[in-house]
């Protein structure tokens, strides 16, 4: 509890009153007295009062009036305001409440009276500036307890995309490279008006978040498989394109052990529907058009454009512009055809990305 001397800014056009209220308090407070509230509005500039004993009917500005400014400006809205009135009316003290007094005291007033309201207002304002420091305190302990659990949640996301580019030993990048085409997607998608309302509904963050997650699958798919030099073999390719059912089973795992609920459905979506194609003859589960999630038709795009600019154990690298028109072709049956058209006019972002 603090012990200084609390300081009571007394307002009032009648001297008597400024006399008998200064008289009553100063033995226990700081009180400047002061005969109208554009002297107190100016006063406020330089001093802030614990308290303010404010008259309602005075001439040029009256209580109302000056309650409003000093509730109005950040710099005061916190300094507790009592009415004083010589007047017992219930519509004008409702209006005082509402405008921001805790309190009315009538005129002509009690001196041990006025000085115990004064110790009780002033003993609740302290405990109330003390509440106030403690939510402050503890909103800041919380703010750092969860940026530190979401730094938490991003390093292990960054391990576990880590560990699936080290055994896949050909597509050094490929997460985070992916993760910025859906970024520079998002943005052209919401610019563009393209599937904008979905998008909308998205969170971003933690899309971008969850798709580095689309590929982890591959932990289960065997080293020999994954860095074989030539073509694969049908059951090879089969053992492949299960990575996008192990990833969907792993990520289903994690979110029974945890209530991240909403971020873990994206990652799933990304994992299990990435290789999806437009006409059905995708993989794992031969979805077609619209059937297929937005961020599985989403993440088709950038996943085979890095593919084809990239070297590969099966192909070299293609430049862009070959790159790209394999995807056009793609545009009605392998991808999205809204998706391509929007794709052709924001290409040569994926291009500085990958280059």
């Amino acid at each position: 509890m603090e012990n200084r001397r609390k300081t009571i800014f007394l307002v009032d056009d009648d001297t008597t009153n400024l006399t008998i209220g200064k008289k009553a308090l100063s033995g226990v407070y700081n009180v400047f007295t002061l005969i109208s509230a554009a002297d107190m509005l100016e006063m406020l500039d330089n001093i802030q009062p614990d308290l303010i004993l404010l008259d309602v009917n005075m001439p040029d500005m009256d209580g109302h009036e000056a309650i409003q400014r000093v509730k109005s400006n950040e710099k005061t809205e916190q300094i507790p305001v009592v009415f004083l009135t010589a007047q017992c009316d219930e519509d004008m003290e409702l209006k005082g409440l509402s405008l921001g007094a805790i309190d009315y005291i009538t005129k002509p007033f009690s001196a041990p009276l006025l000085l115990k309201r004064m110790e009780v207002h002033l003993l609740v304002e302290d405990q109330k500036r003390e509440l106030r420091a403690f939510n402050n305190n503890l909103a800041q302990m919380v703010q750092e307890q969860t940026e530190t659990v979401i730094e938490l949640k991003n390093a292990i996301l960054s391990t576990m995309a880590e560990l699936v580019e080290y055994r896949d030993k050909s597509t050094g990048g490929h997460i985070i490279r992916t993760q910025r085409y859906i970024k520079t997607l998002m943005d052209a998608m919401k610019e563009y008006g393209v599937y904008r309302s979905e998008i909308l509904e998205l969170d971003e963050e933690l899309v971008l978040q969850s798709c580095q997650l689309h590929d982890v699958g591959k932990i289960a798919v065997k080293d020999s498989i994954l860095n074989k030099p030539g073509k694969l073999t049908d059951d090879e390719f089969d053992s492949i394109k299960e990575h996008t059912t192990y990833g969907e089973k792993i990520i289903l795992s994690l979110r029974d052990k945890t209530t991240d609920s909403e971020f873990l459905e994206y990652a799933r979506i990304f994992a299990v529907s990435h290789h999806e194609k437009w006409d059905g003859s995708g993989y794992p589960s031969g979805l077609s058009g619209e059937d297929i999630p937005l961020l599985g038709r989403m993440m088709a795009i950038c996943d085979v454009y890095d593919a084809l600019v990239g070297l590969r154990p099966y192909k070299k690298a293609f430049t862009h512009e070959k790159s790209i028109s394999i995807i056009f072709a793609g545009q009605g049956n392998h991808f999205d055809p809204l998706l391509i058209d929007l794709f052709a006019k924001i290409h040569c972002d994926f291009e500085q990305i990958a280059f």
